[in-house]
């Protein structure tokens, strides 16, 4: 016997989602909420607030996938709408909260420094969209990511901000060299500069003992003196990015000799 109804069951079953599925989605919400809120901080100069804003979003922008992943709810959607919450919770409302503490010093051209940074963090996302459907990378390449991360690269363009919140606003850097920083860490979002990818990164079993006592330091520090951490924790990986340049570059000169060998 046949269905009478076969497309009114089909669309039931497409509108029907358990809530275990919707939940990464309801995450990534919370996390461009975290955007805006950022920016509404920023407005009242209240800039503690607008950085552990942008800082919650992170956090939230590295479970999210995890989450989706943890529960079986992976989705096109869910892609695609983390794509649009990390463009505005890493390259508007970032570029927003620099504008408005210092870069409006500089009118035109600072304003110009807020859309160069919003025009890379777009492209870097566009570039990672399109690289979830290559399939012809090796497997070493996925231990890199082209480009700075958003949500690193948002938290890089903090640092002059930081930095005056740890040492106070006598040391805050000029609007100028702000400007520049900003530019500079823009570039390194929409370049094609490799950067160490921290969800392959192994550490051998012998050395898990002293890495979670570095941890374990480091957390304690982080709520000892945030600011002071966060500045020495983006200078870190600012330095990295020259080893992870260099390890790409060796990778790679061994995969052209063992394809050569063959």
């Amino acid at each position: 016997m046949t269905d009478p109804h076969p497309q009114e069951r089909r669309r039931r079953r497409l509108r029907e989602q358990p809530v275990s599925r919707l939940f990464p989605n309801m995450v990534t919400l919370a996390g461009l909420c975290c955007g805006l809120s950022a920016i509404r901080f920023a407005m009242t100069e209240h800039w503690e607030m607008a950085v552990a804003f942008i800082l919650a979003a992170a956090l939230i922008d590295g479970m999210d996938g995890r989450i989706a992943r943890m529960l079986g709810a992976t989705s096109l959607f869910g892609a695609q709408l983390d794509s649009l919450s990390d463009f505005l919770c890493f390259g508007i409302s970032p570029a927003l909260v620099l504008y408005m503490w210092q870069l409006h010093e500089i009118q035109g051209i600072g304003w110009a420094v807020v859309l160069f940074f919003a025009v890379c963090t777009a492209l870097r996302l566009a570039r990672f969209n399109t690289g979830l459907f290559d399939d012809g990378k090796e497997p070493w390449e996925k231990q890199f990511f082209v480009g700075v991360p958003s949500p690193a690269g948002g938290i890089l363009s903090l640092l002059p901000l930081i930095i005056s919140l740890q040492f106070g606003q006598g040391a805050a850097l000029v609007p100028a060299v702000t400007a520049c920083h900003m530019l500079l860490v823009g570039t390194l979002m929409a370049s094609r500069i490799p950067t160490y990818a921290g969800k392959h990164i192994r550490i051998p079993h012998e050395h898990i003992p002293q890495f979670m006592i570095a941890c374990s330091l480091a957390l304690v520090l982080f709520i000892i003196e945030p600011w002071l951490f966060l500045s020495g924790l983006s200078l870190v990986y600012l330095g990295s990015i020259y080893f992870s340049v260099r390890k790409w570059r060796l990778l790679k000169g061994a995969s052209k000799k063992s394809q050569t060998a063959e």
